[in-house]
């Protein structure tokens, strides 16, 4: 069964297995202690730590192992903040940055801190000039992750960095989908990432701060990993994490190659064969392995499910496959469409038969669920088109208030309006997005009795 969800979390590397078994032979000793079997687990981990600051381009000791990529960016955020506390409290950071980082934002700010969100274009990437507008006086930590989760894109990090440090503003970079296919470029000052997106074991993050950099650990005084990383250390995970991190590195360059030519193939294959799709992040400036394309008319829950039915594991940003009713905060901040959401991203080894047959399936699984769920096959001109119409779709989650638009676009004559009613958050993404596609004009949105009021005038 393909597996194309690598960015959640990659299948565990050949390498990491074999490192994971011999160092719970050999590392399950306490590495603080000077005991023959203590010392046994020293040289491990150090080793370890030479290891992954040797792929992360940082000294030793400037690094330390935690117990997952997210504690990794909570423990850098607060650290730099609490010891950049008299520059001020606030903090910058980009509106597509992972969900670690938001949440530790909004923490920030409910403790009286305060931040900015540097908004995104339509490819996901920021301006750098944008960012450093977002840089105050009190500007205590700026954060830019190097590669978006969702849509692939590449950050410009190293001119961020370049402006941050102009600004004398540390940068934290949140690396974690990128690490393993290289150093991060720049001159960042603390960065995180997570082994699972690697190939490592899940439970190992890692956090490098750089010497200069004011840092004040938070929470109890801890005497191991520099008092960054509270708990025992899982020696063998972490063992396996560096062992495996040097070994993707090694494949990586022919890897990249492989893997971009097959990511552009589903890129092209699918705006062609599936219609009414959009293809959305960065086309060139983007993560070898990953693609991300919404399609109109379908319900991104039943879209999944009958991609896994017919042996395909993929991801997804649409709300139509979240409870809370919100479209992915990453496509909502570059304005792109949300519904029918898919994330591909393909682990080290992927087959080209089995994205030729992933291309050859999706077609066909879309208009299944377009079917199902009435979407317009095109638009037929109405005999006697009305002035305006306003269309109900209160209560009904995307994209039905979507393919209820689409079916009557074509009953009002060119220049007059259709209005959609909707209490979906996904509509005010994804009504905009369908105007844009289909060359129809957004008038915008007005307030409703009940959730909101979006205008849509035809133009052909």
């Amino acid at each position: 069964m393909p597996y194309f969800d690598a960015a959640s979390a990659a299948p565990l590397h050949p390498v990491a297995r074999q490192a994971l078994l011999a160092a719970l032979d050999e590392g399950w000793a306490d590495p603080a202690r000077l005991y023959r079997e203590g010392r046994r687990a020293r040289l491990l981990l150090d080793a370890a730590r030479e290891a992954a600051a040797d792929a992360v381009g940082c000294r030793p000791d400037e690094l330390v192992f935690t117990s997952s990529g997210t504690t990794a960016v909570h423990a850098g955020i607060a650290g730099a903040l609490s010891g950049r506390r008299r520059v001020g409290r606030h903090l910058a950071l980009s509106a597509v940055e992972h969900s670690s980082v938001l949440h530790t934002a909004a923490a920030h700010e409910a403790s009286g801190g305060s931040f900015t969100e540097v908004p995104v274009g339509r490819s996901g990437a920021v301006d750098p000039a944008a960012y450093a507008g977002a840089l105050r006086p009190d500007t205590a930590l700026a954060c830019l992750q190097s590669a978006n989760h969702e849509v692939g894109t590449e950050q410009p990090v190293a001119e961020v960095a370049a402006l941050c440090a102009e600004a004398g503003v540390p940068l934290l970079v949140d690396a974690a989908q990128s690490l393993g296919w290289g150093p991060v470029a720049g001159g960042w000052s603390l960065l995180a990432a997570s082994a699972h997106k690697w190939g490592g074991p899940a439970g190992v993050g890692l956090l490098a701060v750089r010497k200069g950099v004011r840092f004040a650990p938070q929470g109890p005084a801890e005497e191991r990993e520099s008092g960054r990383a509270p708990g025992f250390e899982n020696l063998p995970a972490i063992v396996a994490a560096a062992a495996s991190l040097r070994a993707v590195r090694d494949e990586a360059a022919a890897e990249a190659v492989r893997l971009r030519a097959l990511v552009g193939r589903i890129r092209s294959v699918v705006a062609e064969r599936v219609g009414d799709v959009e293809v959305v992040g960065d086309p060139e400036r983007r993560l070898p392995h990953l693609v991300t394309f919404s399609c109109l008319y379908v319900d991104g829950e039943t879209l999944l499910h009958e991609l896994d039915r017919h042996g395909f594991s993929v991801s997804s940003g649409s709300s139509c496959t979240s409870s809370t009713l919100e479209p992915s905060h990453v496509l909502k901040a570059m304005g792109v469409l949300s519904e029918g959401n898919v994330r591909v991203s393909l682990p080290l080894g992927t087959a080209e038969a089995d994205v030729d047959r992933f291309l050859e399936v999706l077609p066909g699984v879309v208009a299944e669920v377009r079917e199902r769920l009435g979407a317009p096959v095109s638009t037929p001109p109405s005999p006697s088109p009305a002035a305006s119409l306003v269309v109900d779709a209160l209560g009904r989650r995307c994209p039905i208030p979507v393919i209820e638009l689409a079916k009557v676009i074509g009953e009002v004559p060119v220049g007059a309006t259709v209005t959609v009613l909707a209490d979906d958050e996904a509509a005010r993404l994804d009504i905009p997005a369908w105007c844009e596609m289909r060359e129809q004009e957004y008038v915008g949105e007005e307030p409703a009795d009940r959730g909101s009021a979006y205008v849509v005038r035809r133009l052909s």
